[in-house]
């Protein structure tokens, strides 16, 4: 799946699951995204939606590929994001980075804000 269909996905109902790093995540995220680092993944299955669409995401495609059939494997409706955040910030779509909403961490631990900043080339 590439950034635009997976931003329609979202738009259609559908949850992203980043799995990358903390320190990775604070770099900037989809503003919607959950954080559910990939090492952390088997402990909050439970949490997952089973009624729909769940796109995983990392850096570069690749842990996130692992991820989705991972979630497959459980029985739920995952897809990866293809080319990862790398490919997310390429097409213009926006972020939410540390830097720019400070709040979320404290409001909002493992969720991003709705208040999303398009940046370009971070």
């Amino acid at each position: 799946m590439t950034a635009r269909e997976a931003r329609q996905a979202l738009e259609d109902g559908a949850v992203l699951v980043d799995v990358r790093e903390p320190g990775e995540w604070s770099t900037g995220h989809a503003a919607d995204a959950i954080h559910i680092p990939l090492t952390q993944l088997t402990e909050h299955l439970a949490e997952l939606p089973a009624d729909r669409e769940i796109i995983t995401v990392c850096r570069s495609g690749r842990r996130s590929a692992t991820t989705a059939t991972l979630l497959n494997r459980h029985g739920l409706r995952a897809t990866n994001l293809g080319g990862g955040m790398t490919d997310w910030v390429a097409a213009g779509l926006p972020i939410v980075t540390a830097h720019s909403t400070p709040a979320d961490d404290l409001d909002h631990p493992r969720h991003g804000s709705d208040d999303a900043h398009p940046t370009s080339g971070q």
